[in-house]
């Protein structure tokens, strides 16, 4: 291999294992009708003239497998991280007791089950093009340094971004596989 050229492997591998803990990130947002602390995390809420993810307004707890529960610190924002809740399109309607914001975690149906895989499904071809997208921009990295190369050290530097991508393109896969599971099991 020439010394000249050497490809930041380790870059794009961390870009595409950034592309993965996204998606995981999205799936934990995915209701599967069992509570999560985790489904909160994407909601937002106006808090002290900015947006605030819940858990800087309340403590999130589950204190059953399908109640979720959110004590509000302060008790002028329970209107607020209501309201945040019913429109964040999780499907939950939450109960008032005070600063405690309740979330009981319906039964999903057959329909909302199936639904929900097909976002899933989103989300992971989503991560899927990010990846392709980081192994571009490996391919053009080598395609761009080809004079200074052999054709042999090409080959080589191709068909190690192609094995990264491979890599990643299945656990992305197999992380879409257990979410799946995860939301149709009854």
């Amino acid at each position: 291999m020439s010394d000249e050229f050497m490809l930041d492997t380790d870059g794009l591998k961390r870009r595409m294992d950034g592309a993965l803990a996204s998606l995981k990130t999205e799936f934990a947002s995915l209701r599967t009708g069992r509570a999560s602390a985790s489904m909160l995390e994407p909601i937002t809420v106006e808090a002290y003239g900015q947006r605030t993810p819940i858990n800087q307004v309340g403590t999130v707890n589950v204190p059953e497998p399908r109640m979720v529960t959110i004590n509000v610190w302060d008790k002028s924002m329970v209107n607020a991280v209501e309201k945040a809740i019913r429109e964040s399109g999780l499907g939950i309607n939450p109960q008032l007791n005070g600063t405690i914001i309740m979330l009981p975690i319906p039964e999903l149906n057959e329909e909302r089950r199936r639904e929900l895989t097909r976002v899933a499904a989103q989300y992971a071809e989503s991560a899927r093009v990010s990846i392709r997208n980081v192994r571009r921009d490996g391919m053009d990295q080598i395609k761009k340094a080809k004079d200074g190369m052999s054709e042999d050290d090409q080959k080589f530097w191709e068909a190690e971004v192609q094995e990264l991508t491979d890599k990643s393109i299945k656990s992305v896969d197999a992380a879409l596989e257990t979410k799946q599971a995860e939301i149709m099991q009854v």
